[in-house]
């Protein structure tokens, strides 16, 4: 899947960059966890001058892994523009001290992300990631929200451009739902399965796929 994200730029000076420190504060979230994610990110030079907005929208994920997309996303960014000293801010805890070694990562799917993660930082001159409290990551939690918003087609704020929808990523294998105790085999689709979620009392199915009108749906939790 790609991590690239679709940045808003800022002046830039890559010429001075590879001895500068660019501190990044990223932050991911999923609505539903696993749900529709993103993740949103804000990096900054030495002086605190302005370099990018990073704001993903990643498709039907979990919590954990948007905020690993976010650290890919600005670890990628870096790398891209020559920066070779970087300082990152979260505030996910788990995802924090995974990287510091802190806590072991067992799960097998933040596995290859975590490792992704460390083999780009090994290309980095310096590197440093510390903890926060979701009150100081304000800008990169708004940009996580306006991927999730994108990604859900949510109307837009008057007076503001139309967000560009973007196509959820499938879910992912590994985490797939159990099967459905009452679906019965029938000539026609009665029993297939869609993932999708709810709001507002209203059902969203991913994959672009459309409910015929007149069917019944059942919700199962995941």
């Amino acid at each position: 899947m790609s991590r690239t994200a679709a940045p808003s730029l800022f002046a830039d000076s890559p010429s001075s960059s590879s001895s500068s420190w660019v501190t990044a504060h990223c932050d991911g979230g999923a609505r539903g966890n696993p749900g529709p994610a993103g993740y949103g990110a804000v990096l900054t030079g030495a002086n605190g001058e302005p370099l990018a907005e990073l704001s993903e929208f990643l498709g039907f994920r979990t919590n954990n892994f948007a905020e690993y997309s976010g650290l890919l996303g600005v670890l990628d960014y870096a790398l891209e523009h020559g920066y070779r000293r970087l300082k990152v801010v979260s505030d996910s805890e788990l995802m924090v001290k995974q990287i510091q070694g802190k806590y072991k990562v067992n799960s097998p799917d933040l596995k290859p992300l975590w490792q992704e993660a460390k083999s780009r930082i090994a290309k980095l001159d310096a590197f440093e990631i510390s903890h926060a409290l979701r009150h100081k990551n304000k800008d990169a939690d708004r940009l996580a929200n306006e991927a999730m918003d994108r990604g859900m087609k949510r109307p837009h704020a008057p007076g503001q451009p139309a967000p560009t929808p973007l196509k959820a990523t499938p879910y992912p294998a590994k985490s797939s739902a159990p099967p459905n105790p009452d679906a019965r085999p029938a000539a026609s689709n009665a029993g297939t399965m869609l993932r999708g979620f709810t709001r507002d009392g209203v059902v969203h199915v991913l994959g672009g796929k459309t409910l015929p009108d007149g069917v019944f749906v059942k919700i199962i939790p995941e």
